[in-house]
């Protein structure tokens, strides 16, 4: 009977906690699609692409940018919305994100961002998106119109999906998909010394089957590809279909990239000997070695996603501003790269920060027009959606933000959004409860400033 006394205990603690924690309700409801032409008269427009027009029109309709420029014709049932002294900007986009897959990182029954196993190439991030995850309105409230929601956990994760943080299901969210084949490489390099002979040996036994699973994996999907061409052949049998194979033909015929998952040197040259033997695209997530090999990943053409400059030196004998100057490296070697946050079930909570990290390149040598592409046209362009995203400019969608400064600067509001012409609620869990509590320091006598 104590036992089950415990158990009833710790759920009502388990329950009070969520409550607090979790449900807080929250009243956004997801934008119509734009009825009308709208206008934004008056502000400067940042083309990301190109120059800067100032005391510009931006016209949209349909989802569409229309026109932009200091004189064009407007039709008769546009509305026109004042934007003088403000900014236009495109809408950031956050490229490594467990948003929607986790709500509260310490809850295991809020987390279902990993499956059971090591190859599982069929996992779909977006069949598991949650619309109505409270942080969504919290990292679109900074600007962020689009997130790239990734898989974890194993050796090859899944598939990941370019959501856009407004719609009534996952189904309404889905920009692209799938974008990429996540593939968490092993960790190549084991440090000898302090470790005993076993230790060493068990280590290196464990990093091969890793990967013999990779080789292993992608001979198998090769086998399968060559079978399903093969059944239009007379006398071939038909062969069942196997999901885990579906999903990684749009990688064997180079449709989509693997996105690599590697921070050191080892893991990185290891990554590209292997793709250039496997004939497929990758791409670098992590990269903190990048800059060290960065000829390399520009003589083929591999892209970095930079997971957040917000972090400590790797190893103790490296300079404090290590991973605040890497962005800037990869400028000045020539790599194409974007900056993204560290993703992650903990790092969700967080993704409206994702400016501050570009920001912080900016200061330490990554030019400021490069620091904003790099959360903005760079990541459109990685994830393969540049011809729709990541600019303004004639014929993309109208996903942008209006601001009264520069999105990266801390002190700057995002005062509109639009995501494909739609206007989204600004409104979340932070300004519900910052209403909330002025309205009880007012009551209380006090200004609540």
């Amino acid at each position: 009977m104590k036992k089950y006394s415990v158990q009833i205990a710790f759920t009502i603690v388990c329950l009070a906690w969520l409550g607090v924690t979790v449900a807080i309700p929250s009243d956004q409801t997801p934008a119509a699609k734009q009825a009308h032409p709208i206008a934004l008269v008056g502000g400067t427009v940042h083309t990301v692409s190109g120059n800067d027009i100032q005391d510009a029109t931006l016209l949209f309709d349909k989802g569409r940018i229309a026109a932009i420029g200091k004189h064009i014709v407007l039709p008769e049932n546009v509305e026109l919305i004042d934007v003088k002294g403000k900014h236009i900007y495109p809408g950031l986009i956050s490229a490594n994100t467990s948003l929607g897959l986790v709500e509260v990182a310490a809850v295991r029954s809020t987390r279902d961002y990993a499956e059971v196993g090591d190859i599982n190439p069929n996992v779909r991030a977006e069949a598991s998106f949650n619309p109505d995850s409270e942080l969504l309105p919290v990292t679109r409230a900074n600007g962020i119109a689009l997130a790239l929601s990734v898989p974890q956990g194993g050796i090859i994760s899944g598939t990941s999906a370019l959501m856009m943080l407004d719609g009534w299901t996952w189904e309404d969210m889905t920009f692209k998909t799938p974008v990429a084949l996540h593939l968490n490489w092993p960790g190549m390099f084991i440090r000898r010394t302090d470790l005993s002979e076993k230790e060493v040996k068990k280590r290196v036994k464990n990093r091969d089957e890793k990967l013999a699973q990779i080789r292993n994996t992608f001979a198998r999907a090769r086998a399968y590809q060559q079978a399903k061409n093969a059944e239009s052949q007379e006398g071939v049998p038909y062969h069942d279909t196997d999901l885990r194979w579906e999903a990684m033909l749009p990688v064997l015929s180079r449709e989509i990239p693997v996105f690599v998952h590697a921070n050191g040197i080892h893991e990185i040259q290891a990554a590209v000997d292997w793709a250039l033997t496997e004939n497929v695209l990758i791409a670098i997530v992590g990269g903190y070695d990048a800059w060290r090999v960065s000829a390399l990943l520009k003589a083929h053409n591999i892209p970095v996603v930079v997971t957040g400059t917000h972090r400590t030196p790797r190893r103790r004998w490296e300079n404090y501003d290590g991973p605040f100057a890497l962005p800037g490296k990869l400028h000045e070697a020539g790599v194409l790269f974007c900056i993204a946050t560290g993703g992650g079930g903990f790092g969700s909570a967080h993704e409206r920060n994702l400016p501050y990290h570009s920001a912080m390149a900016a200061a330490y040598g990554l030019p400021e027009k490069e620091a904003l592409k790099a959360v903005t046209l760079y990541p459109a362009q990685i994830l393969g959606v540049a011809d729709r995203l990541g600019s303004l400019e004639k014929g993309k969608d109208a996903t942008l933000i209006v601001t009264d400064g520069d999105p990266l600067e801390i002190m700057t509001h995002v005062e509109m959004s639009f995501i494909q012409g739609r206007k989204i609620d600004l409104s979340s869990r932070h300004t519900q409860l910052y209403e909330k509590y002025k309205t009880k320091y007012e009551r209380m006598g006090l200004s609540g400033n």
